[in-house]
């Protein structure tokens, strides 16, 4: 059982910028591939970036140059640092954590971007 706790949300104008960060419980984060997702009212989950265990890392099309995906293990935590946020930007976000066939997910933080 892996459990999620993300932090780092809030309000912010357009090209400011944020830093999620997302803590895991457990001794296996390692073997881990953690991502961020998002969801904005009305519309469906969206992949924004993921980090596999090796370290290998995809973005979504509309975050690359701008978003930066991390982990630290020895912290187990994974961060997306976000810069020149635009209103569009504006969502809950969710930290995942797969393993195997498992998906866990934290419970969201919100980000909104005001123009």
């Amino acid at each position: 059982q892996v459990q999620l706790v993300e932090s780092g949300g809030g309000l912010v104008q357009a090209g400011e910028s944020l830093r999620l960060s997302c803590a895991a419980s457990g001794t296996i984060f390692r073997s881990l591939t953690m991502g961020w997702y998002r969801q904005a009212p009305g519309k469906q989950r969206e992949l924004v970036a993921v980090i596999f265990s090796v370290g290998r890392i995809n973005y979504a099309d509309f975050v690359k140059g701008r978003f930066t995906i991390s982990r630290d293990n020895a912290k187990n935590t994974v961060y997306l640092q976000m810069n020149s946020l635009k209103p569009e930007d504006t969502a809950a976000y969710y930290c995942n954590a797969r393993y195997t066939d498992r998906d866990y997910w934290g419970q969201g933080t919100q980000v909104t971007v005001s123009s």
